[in-house]
């Protein structure tokens, strides 16, 4: 089926002890171990995109070789799975080793492209850095990381992929929220796909166990596996190795932002150097626009790794990863540099992103960024759905005279409380529709062009979190025909999709305060 190869174990110093039990490892960059055999496992789903990525057929994804595997019950020949070790700062303070606690790395396998891509196990069992945990997971947790992880990708955003959801067909004991009411939960194995899983944290452990040799021996493994055109390893392709960490971590928080996606716990061990988005854990996507909204319940009070504080943080980590790679570089110029563009760089693609959300003349900023600025005020003024608001402005007519109540009509969909459309003033969203269409009169596009590019820019279709609970909910019935579902409405965002419309409504009131719609902790 699949001709993996070990490059990663080859080319890196790996960990002396081969027994497999939790403890602290010293100048390694990983450990080898092997995934836990399961009951009776059984395949839920298997993303067809990404199976054709890696030359799987049909029939060999369907395939009860294909079930084995991809739950930890087969090793093909020459196999060597292994665990990465990494450290990383959790919530802001520096956590010291934690590495793939429940992921367990098949190998590298080439694609269809020729390129090497990472299969990865999670949820596959013990590892030496499972600390107090079991290395498994919950088929919740499972199907959430399954189906946001191709979501994200169909939605033009960098993230790891997903090549399948396999039950294991064994109990796994979970307290959601970690307050006390633990229970038995399905187990699940999820195979993820990256070309590379190498975090900040990944260097972070190395620095700061003063380990430069490794964290060297790393350094050039990264340029050279996912940075060729960067050259030999010196000191300027490590500053050209980490401007390009910096532009490409930039770049995915606007799309973050522009999707109204929100990570969660954007610990530094959750950071890829690729800036791909990686660890689907309490995720969430706004719904009535709050920059101050977080879904993690840990995050709750502080709310460090809200929305509105997502490019900041990002910055931050680089800083963090920027500390860590100055042993091997020996200056520190280049790297403050590359922090300054980051933000600098973020500024001029936000506005960008604004800009084409609204379908507005690029070469108008002035115009533009007070018209931007004014309408992330109204958007808090009441609960209005981000993702619906933005996709029903390309449906706005500049050329029609609108009165009040045909202005409430338009914007009522998006509204989480009708009431707040109540009475004669107008509501503060109201009055910038009014100036947002003076706008798009004065500067006189072609109305199909703007059209197209606010449609392409403002997704319909979004993983709502309570379009994912309800999938698991069916799923914990033995009913897989929902996650199938969403899979396929995913893959086409941008796209109308008339016949599965309730799919693109605003949150239901009922998932308000629902466990896996509102709340969510980093079991979930």
């Amino acid at each position: 089926m699949l001709k993996f190869e070990n490059d990663f174990v080859n080319n890196l110093p790996g960990d002396a002890e081969k027994k497999v039990y939790t403890r602290q490892v010293a100048n390694a960059c990983f450990s080898f171990v092997s995934p836990k055999v399961t009951n009776n496992p059984s395949l839920v789903c298997t993303s067809n995109d990404v199976a054709e990525l890696l030359n799987i057929s049909a029939s060999e994804h369907t395939s009860e070789e294909f079930t084995n595997l991809f739950s930890g019950n087969l090793l093909l020949e020459g196999m060597q799975p292994y665990s990465m070790r990494y450290g990383g700062h959790q919530f802001g303070h520096w956590a010291g080793q934690l590495g793939d606690g429940r992921a367990i790395n098949l190998g590298e396998v080439k694609d269809c492209d020729g390129k090497f891509q990472t299969l990865q196990l999670k949820g596959a069992g013990l590892t030496p850095y499972s600390r107090t945990a079991d290395g498994l997971a919950v088929l919740r947790s499972s199907v959430r990381e399954f189906l946001c992880s191709e979501a994200m990708y169909y939605l033009g955003i960098p993230t790891t992929r997903a090549l399948s959801l396999v039950l294991t067909g064994d109990s796994v004991m979970r307290d959601m929220f970690y307050d006390g009411r633990a229970k038995e939960e399905a187990g699940a194995v999820v195979c993820r796909v990256s070309p590379s899983f190498i975090r900040f944290g990944n260097f972070q452990i190395h620095a700061t166990e003063n380990e430069i040799d490794t964290l060297k021996k790393l350094a050039d493994y990264s340029i050279q596996t996912n940075f060729p055109h960067l050259g030999e390893a010196s000191s300027s392709a490590y500053e050209n190795w980490f401007e390009e960490i910096c532009q490409s971590t930039m770049q995915l928080m606007v799309d973050w932002m522009r999707v109204g996606f929100v990570h969660g716990v954007m610990n530094t061990d959750n950071m890829s150097i690729l800036g791909q988005t990686i660890d689907y854990g309490p995720y969430g996507w706004l719904e009535g626009y709050d920059p101050n909204w977080t879904p993690n319940t840990t995050d709750a009070q502080g709310k460090r790794y809200c929305y509105g504080n997502q490019p900041q943080i990002a910055q931050w980590n680089l800083y963090q990863l920027a500390n860590a790679i100055v042993p091997i570089i020996g200056r520190t110029e280049a790297l403050e540099a590359s922090l300054s563009n980051y933000q600098q760089g973020y500024q001029i693609s936000s506005n960008k992103m604004y800009t084409n959300k609204l379908g507005l003349d690029l070469n108008d900023t002035k115009s533009n960024q007070e018209l931007i600025d004014s309408l992330l005020l109204a958007l808090q003024s009441s609960e209005i759905d981000m993702t619906i608001f933005f996709r029903s402005l390309s449906s706005l007519n500049p050329n029609k005279e609108y009165s009040l109540g045909e202005f409430k009509s338009f914007v009522s969909p998006a509204f989480y409380s009708l009431k707040d459309l109540d009475g004669e003033k107008s509501h503060p969203i109201i009055q910038w529709l009014k100036k947002y269409i003076t706008c798009v009169l004065s500067q006189k596009q072609n109305q199909q062009t703007r059209v197209e590019l606010m449609n392409k820019t403002n997704p319909k279709y979004i993983l709502r979190n309570y379009l994912v609970q309800v999938a698991i909910d069916k799923a914990d019935r033995g009913d897989f025909s929902e996650i199938e579902k969403l899979l396929m409405i995913m893959k086409k965002p941008y796209d109308e999709q008339t016949e599965h419309q309730s799919y693109a409504q605003k949150r239901p009131e009922w998932a308000r305060n629902k466990a896996g719609c509102s709340m969510l902790s980093c079991s979930s």
